[in-house]
């Protein structure tokens, strides 16, 4: 699936369009299941020494689901498509490599 299939397809289960302050919901829930991914593997760390099951492995992908939800909404409530946001950032990671600066610090290196 694409991008802008996936945003036009998860825009049907938003519950609430009309919300004044869907934007900030949508980024609130964008940094909440963000946090749930990291969560599981902190713990993976903790329990498992880094090693992550296939278990652990279908819970984070549930997790990272929920989270590109999120960011897609986000996208949509900015209007905002998920295809040339990424897109673009591709371009901007890879003329970041081509000039040696994919490390570092800073929006505009």
């Amino acid at each position: 699936m694409d991008f802008k299939k996936y945003q036009e397809e998860s825009q049907k289960t938003v519950l609430h369009k009309e919300w004044d302050f869907a934007l900030p919901y949508f980024v609130l829930g964008l940094n909440g299941e963000a946090g749930e991914v990291a969560e599981k593997i902190k713990k993976v760390l903790r329990d498992n020494n880094g090693v992550v099951s296939d278990e652990k492995k279908a819970e984070i992908e549930k997790e990272l689901g929920d989270v590109l939800w999120y960011l897609s909404q986000t996208a949509t409530e900015l209007g905002l498509d998920l295809s040339e946001v990424a897109a673009k950032n591709l371009e901007k990671l890879f003329s970041r490599q081509a000039r040696n600066k994919i490390t570092g610090d800073g929006d505009n290196r």
